[in-house]
């Protein structure tokens, strides 16, 4: 079976076959929700603007972090807490305006607004200001040791663009509003918006006033970016020829891409882990049998649902073998992770019911589950396969299966009180996770945060985390805040995701442990 390691680079891009064209054919199973930069922190919605957009700084395939729009960066001389970013000279966005440091203040004040999807990552801003045309310099609340990592997904918008087109505010995703940034871009990147169809197909074209030519491949010189949801349509999508490229292979066609001569499955572990969420904060639930109280907010009725997950059991028949059982919601990748945590999640029916029972649910519940059928590995199969593990201690789920476009406003609107979701962590530590997920939902912070909990101790110190810059009691804290996220368990972790991309043999690459392709990196041999 032909499945090439995360570290194999050498032997990946050694290839010598040729592809018979430049335009790369690019399949997944959703399309990115919006073209708007700041409304939807989402992976393939920021995968698909990593092609067309630029953030100050990026990851590579690696991992690692790299120039991108910003050449130099870091903390003032003068001041802790300024960030000074020294921006790239020369560089026009696609409709040949000239980018600057305007650019990079408007397009920052813009992603710290209430709509947009990334003001966690800005929330210990005080100001952004250009302190020239090449210069800005982002205040904070307190220095903040990790600011550069936080802007790897932060893209870049031409502010006069924005201005003439009516599109200075972010679009309101969640409250369905539809706007001229949704499906036009205009960006500094490598490839140009050629046309758009949601759901259906995104041409690109090579940007040929690109800065980064020269320094990257930028083999690929047109891309045709189509979702096909259908599992088997995607794989035959691949083996005929009509796609180069998917991100998700099937567990169940591994084997069989790898072996057709011309493809290659890629293999990596993933930046990303899989969960489910519970609604613990409300006194009464909208979708249980009980009423007048809310079984979630028992903490053993929690980890009684978590010990009736038998998570080696869908690491072998769900995901054959193509998951890694989690016992908390960090990856390895991330500080903070802690391989004691994550080895913690156990199957005990026996002790799972005996919790139920104390709980004063010996008898079970019922409850609604909300699930995504197009955006995790297997997303809805897992679903199906936790019904019948809780059922086993009493919990009659009923199951609703949706594309990830109707489920994820039910979190963002409140409107689900058990879902499964997926977090990766693109700035590698811990705060990421706490500000998104863990801290009580407000102007700043928790927009990801379904749970309804809120701890006021907590909070101050997930917010504590973005001006401390002693890095050892900082590392302190952060483990602190685990300790009583696994003590609450808010959240039921289930796996790991293993990345399975397949690709004609001639396309070099290594897989992005964001499972973020960059096609500027692709050689096309």
């Amino acid at each position: 079976m032909k499945l090439t390691t995360f570290l194999s680079v050498a032997a990946l891009l050694s290839s010598t076959a040729l592809v018979s064209a430049d335009t790369l054919k690019w399949a997944r199973a959703g399309d990115a929700l919006t073209l708007d930069p700041h409304a939807q922190n989402e992976g393939p919605t920021s995968t698909l603007a990593h092609q067309i957009m630029e953030p100050l700084i990026i990851r590579d395939h690696t991992g690692a972090i790299e120039a991108a729009l910003a050449t130099e960066w870091g903390p003032s001389a003068d001041d802790p807490n300024i960030w000074v970013f020294k921006l790239r000279e020369g560089v026009t966005f696609h409709d040949g305006a000239a980018f600057d440091s305007e650019d990079v203040v408007f397009s920052m004040n813009r992603a710290m607004t209430p709509d947009s999807d990334y003001k966690e990552l800005l929330a210990s801003v005080k100001e952004v200001r250009a302190a020239g045309p090449y210069t800005v310099e982002i205040v904070t609340d307190g220095p903040n040791p990790i600011m550069p990592n936080n802007l790897t997904n932060l893209f870049i918008m031409d502010k006069d663009w924005a201005e003439a087109n009516g599109a200075t505010k972010v679009q309101d995703y969640e409250g369905g509003e539809d706007t001229y940034a949704a499906k036009n871009a205009n960006g500094t990147g490598p490839y140009k918006l050629i046309s758009r169809e949601p759901d259906v197909k995104t041409v690109l074209e090579a940007f040929d006033g690109y800065w980064g030519a020269g320094e990257f491949p930028l083999d690929v010189t047109a891309i045709e970016y189509t979702p096909i949801q259908n599992p088997a349509t995607r794989v035959a999508a691949l083996l005929s020829g009509e796609v180069d490229f998917i991100q998700d292979v099937p567990v169940q066609d591994l084997e069989r891409v790898a072996g057709t001569d011309g493809l290659d499955v890629r293999t990596a572990p993933q930046n990303r882990v899989i969960f489910f969420g519970m609604n613990v904060g409300d006194a009464d639930l909208a979708n249980d049998n009980v009423e007048g109280a809310n079984p979630l907010a028992d903490v053993r009725v929690r980890k009684a649902m978590s010990m009736a997950i038998n998570r080696d059991a869908i690491k072998q028949v769900v995901m054959r073998g193509q998951s890694d059982p989690a016992g908390m919601i960090a990856p390895p990748f991330v500080n903070g992770w802690d391989e004691a945590m994550d080895s913690s999640s156990t199957t005990d029916l026996e002790a799972a019911k005996a919790l139920m029972a104390e709980a004063g649910y010996g008898d079970g519940f019922s409850i609604q589950l909300d699930c995504p059928n197009d955006r995790y590995i297997n997303d809805e199969a897992i679903c199906q396969a936790s019904v019948g593990m809780l059922a086993q201690i009493g919990v009659t789920v009923n199951l609703d299966a949706k594309p990830k476009a109707q489920h994820f406003p039910l979190l963002s609107n409140l409107e689900t009180d058990f879902y499964m979701l997926g977090w990766g962590v693109p700035t590698y530590d811990s705060e990421y996770i706490f500000n998104f997920l863990v801290h009580g939902r407000d102007d700043k912070y928790g927009s990801w945060n379904a749970t309804r909990y809120t701890n006021d101790d907590l909070n101050a110190k997930i917010v504590s985390l973005a001006s401390n810059t002693d890095l050892e009691a900082r590392n302190a804290d952060i483990a602190a805040i685990w300790e009583v996220v696994q003590d609450e368990a808010i959240y039921i972790p289930l796996h790991h995701q293993v990345l399975n991309w397949g690709m004609k043999s001639n396309v070099g690459t290594i897989v992005d442990p964001g499972d973020a392709p960059k096609m500027k990196y692709l050689e096309l041999n």
